[in-house]
C-alpha cells in the first residue's frame, strides 16, 4: 500500500474538495437547466441559474459549519456543565497539533459525533448526550481523536461539502417531481412537440440519476475517510483500543437518530441510521472498523 505524508494527503482531500464542487455543480447546472427549460425561463433564466450555483457554492464554503450545526440542532457546551468534554477536546487538539475547536451538543440519546468546518481554524466537534452518558474517559478520548483526526487531515471541508450540496440535489429533485406531479411548468402547450417530449424524458431520468450518483459519490468517499480517521486518532492519543471499546458501544445502539439527515449521515462517527445496503454505505462496518484498529500496531 502506497504511503503518503500528511500533507499529501491534506492536499489530495483540498483536491478532491474542488472535484467534488465541480462534478455537482455540473449536475446542479444540468437539473437547474431542465429547470429553465420547463418553466419558459430562456436566457435571463441561465444567467439567474449560474449565478446561483455560484453564490451556492461560495455559501456552502464559508458556512458549511453553521448550516450543519443548525441542520442537527446542536448548541454550544458551556465549560462549566461539560468540563470534562472540553479538558477532553483541548488534550487531543494538543497532541494533533490543532488549535482546539469549538464544542457543540446534541440532546439525542443515539451516541454520536462528528466535527465540521471549513479548516482546522475554523473547526467544530459535537457530541451527542447519549454518547456522553455511554463511554468511559477514555473512549471519549478515542471518539474525539477520530473527530480531531478528521480536522487534521482536512476531511472536514470535503464532508461538510459533501453534506450540503447532496441536501440541494434532493431538494431541486423534490420541487422537478412535485411541479410535473400537480401540473406546474410553462411548457404545457409544447409537450406534444417531439423536441419537448425528449427534453421532458432527459430531465426526468436526469432527476432520477443524479441524486443517486451523489449518494454513491459520497459513500466512497466517506468509507475512505473514516478508515483513516480511525487510525490516525488511534496515533494521535496512542490508543487504538479506546476508539476500538467506543465503537462497540457505539454500535450496540440500535435505535435511529431524531434529528440527523440522509444530507448529513455521512459527517457522522457512526451511520445515524444503523446498517443500511452497502454499496450506499457512508460507514464501513462497525466489525470491520473494530478489527482494524487492533490490529494496528501503535511504536
Amino acid at each position: 500500500m502506497e504511503r503518503k505524508t500528511l500533507y499529501e494527503l491534506q492536499a489530495e482531500n483540498v483536491r478532491k474538495t474542488y472535484l467534488f464542487m465541480m462534478i455537482f455543480s455540473l449536475i446542479l447546472f444540468a437539473i437547474g437547466y431542465f429547470f429553465v427549460w420547463y418553466f419558459n425561463g430562456g436566457t435571463f433564466g441561465i444567467i439567474l441559474l449560474v449565478a446561483f450555483i455560484f453564490l451556492y457554492n461560495w455559501i456552502a464554503y464559508e458556512n458549511s459549519d453553521k448550516i450543519a450545526l443548525a441542520s442537527v440542532n446542536a448548541r454550544l457546551a458551556s465549560e462549566n456543565e461539560y468540563y470534562v468534554l472540553h479538558n477532553v477536546v483541548e488534550e487531543v487538539a494538543i497532541a494533533a497539533g490543532v488549535p482546539k475547536p469549538k464544542v457543540y451538543i446534541m440532546d439525542e440519546q443515539q451516541p454520536n459525533a462528528f466535527a465540521t468546518g471549513k479548516d482546522p481554524n475554523h473547526a467544530a466537534i459535537c457530541v451527542t448526550t447519549g454518547l456522553l452518558s455511554m463511554v468511559n474517559r477514555e473512549e471519549l478520548q478515542g471518539v474525539i481523536s477520530h473527530e480531531m483526526a478528521h480536522i487534521r487531515n482536512r476531511d472536514i471541508l470535503l464532508m461538510t461539502v459533501i453534506g450540503v450540496v447532496v441536501g440541494l440535489v434532493l431538494i431541486l429533485r423534490d420541487i422537478l417531481f412535485r411541479s410535473m406531479w400537480w401540473g406546474v411548468g410553462g411548457r404545457k402547450r409544447d409537450r406534444d412537440n417531439e423536441g419537448s417530449v425528449i427534453i421532458l424524458i432527459v430531465g426526468l431520468i436526469l432527476s432520477i440519476l443524479a441524486p443517486i450518483i451523489v449518494a454513491l459519490i459520497r459513500a466512497a468517499v466517506s468509507r475512505q475517510r473514516e478508515f483513516l480517521a480511525d487510525a490516525t486518532g488511534a496515533y494521535i492519543i496512542r490508543d487504538p483500543e479506546a476508539l476500538a471499546s467506543a465503537l462497540e458501544k457505539i454500535g450496540s445502539y440500535g435505535k435511529p437518530m431524531r434529528a440527523a439527515s440522509q444530507a448529513t449521515a455521512h459527517m457522522f462517527i457512526s451511520n445515524p441510521f444503523g446498517n443500511i445496503n452497502q454499496l450506499f454505505a457512508t460507514h464501513p462496518p462497525i466489525e470491520e472498523r473494530v478489527r482494524r484498529l487492533r490490529a494496528l500496531v501503535i511504536k
